[in-house]
């Protein structure tokens, strides 16, 4: 007489010893009702079928079959050629939402990175973090405390050169606020990047930046100047605090993001074939509209902290680089190598010795105020520079530059000349004797 295993389930085996019980009347079906969390009429039905068939009776019919809502083989093929196809390096979330959103396949987020770690598209592995940072509390309202930074990278992945998105999150809710691509990390792209900020959402109460030398004077025992950058001039200028990072963990919100920029937008734009700056500034605010609801929170105080602007605060104006000047006897003050004649129906003896603010803008043209009021003037002469100011991530692009216009600039050196053997100057030639 051959013999079988019957495999069972755990429940299945509780269930066994509670029939089992019921059947030599140590239990009553109420009290096994009780135990398994089913009621009487199930253990009167599933008792009879014991009784009949024994243990196996107890088993699911449906083990060892396709569930009913099994997913199709073809939609998990189809799926998977997909992300083979346009996805391949893609997480498993933002995949998730392009086969959902754009080729409209019904999905679970748990297939998909169930299909990606089988294929080998999607490591689950994750490096633990060296160091653990204290958890800082978000603000409670919105514009209390906004986050700005730089990200350079290859945001065009080879279609055009690298360059750097500045961003704006606030600290509350996680939203990007404002966003630009720009070159590189300088002040005239960050002055764009706030007044984008300002004019759509208000003036915020603070900043929260690195010690990146736009922000702030990074060079000790520095005895001229008020001890602000231009950036934290035009933002005392508007009531906005700066206040500085001492590692990028303590601005986490905003790294994050720029992780997460790093690898969504990056292939947002490579599907939309996006390769310049200009285009891609475009598409930012779709790009931001759907971020934020994606992935921003709700604040724990609904009021608002951002603030409207002033009668007194014209952007135009605060967003130059500003400097004081000394007038001369004869009216005339220097910057950038240009000479200035003040031009006045005033006595020019009222005018000797003051000081005047010069607002430079970014095209390098120049207003002069006095007392508030502007200047008429003419430039008197010029001179050509013979330097400028340059970051130090441009240095090394800026120094190989001057390497190549240099090399083009040479001529062939002259050969040495060397004097004949016959020479009375050559060494080795005999003096005659007297």
């Amino acid at each position: 007489m051959k013999t079988g295993h019957i495999i069972m389930s755990i429940n299945e085996l509780e269930r066994s010893d509670a029939f089992l019980k019921l059947k030599e009347k140590i239990l009553t079906q109420t009290q096994v009702a009780e135990l398994l969390g089913i009621s009487v009429r199930q253990v009167k039905r599933i008792f009879k079928e014991y009784k009949n068939h024994g243990t196996a009776a107890l088993i699911s019919k449906k083990k060892g079959q396709k569930g009913n809502r099994r997913l199709a083989e073809s939609l998990k093929d189809l799926a998977l050629a997909y992300i083979r196809e346009k996805y391949r390096d893609f997480g498993p979330l933002l995949a998730h939402e392009k086969l959902t959103e754009v080729h409209k396949l019904k999905i679970s987020l748990t297939v998909v990175r169930k299909l990606m770690i089988q294929d080998g598209l999607w490591n689950p592995e994750r490096k633990q973090r060296k160091r653990v940072y204290q958890l800082r509390e978000r603000r409670p309202r919105e514009g209390e405390l906004v986050q700005i930074d730089g990200s350079p990278h290859d945001w065009f992945e080879g279609r055009a050169p690298k360059c750097t998105l500045l961003k704006c999150v606030d600290d509350a809710t996680g939203k990007i606020l404002a966003a630009l691509f720009v070159p590189t990390e300088a002040l005239w792209p960050y002055y764009a990047l706030m007044k984008q900020y300002i004019v759509n959402h208000g003036r915020p109460l603070s900043l929260y930046s690195d010690k990146h030398g736009v922000f702030r004077v990074n060079k000790t025992g520095a005895l001229t100047g008020n001890g602000l950058t231009q950036f934290g001039r035009a933002m005392k200028d508007l009531n906005i605090a700066v206040v500085f990072a001492n590692t990028p963990q303590a601005k986490g919100r905003v790294e994050r993001k720029n992780r997460v920029s790093q690898d969504r937008l990056v292939k947002e734009m490579r599907l939309l074939n996006i390769s310049t700056i200009e285009e891609a500034n475009a598409f930012l605010p779709a790009y931001i509209e759907d971020h934020n609801r994606r992935f921003a929170v709700l604040p724990k105080d609904p009021n608002n902290a951002h603030r409207p602007l002033l009668s007194e605060h014209n952007l135009d104006l605060i967003f130059t680089i500003q400097e004081f000047r000394q007038l001369s006897k004869n009216l005339t003050i220097s910057h950038n190598s240009t000479l200035y004649q003040i031009k006045t129906d005033r006595d020019p003896y009222t005018l000797r010795k003051t000081k005047v603010l010069i607002y430079e803008k970014e095209d390098e043209s120049i207003e002069i105020f006095y007392n508030g009021k502007p200047l008429l003037f003419t430039p008197y002469n010029s001179q050509e520079k013979q330097g400028g100011d340059v970051s130090s991530k441009e240095l090394n692009e800026v120094i190989e530059t001057l390497i190549k216009n240099q090399d083009q600039k040479k001529t062939p050196l002259k050969p040495k000349y060397k004097p004949s053997g016959k020479h009375p100057w050559n060494p080795w030639v005999p003096k005659k004797k007297r």
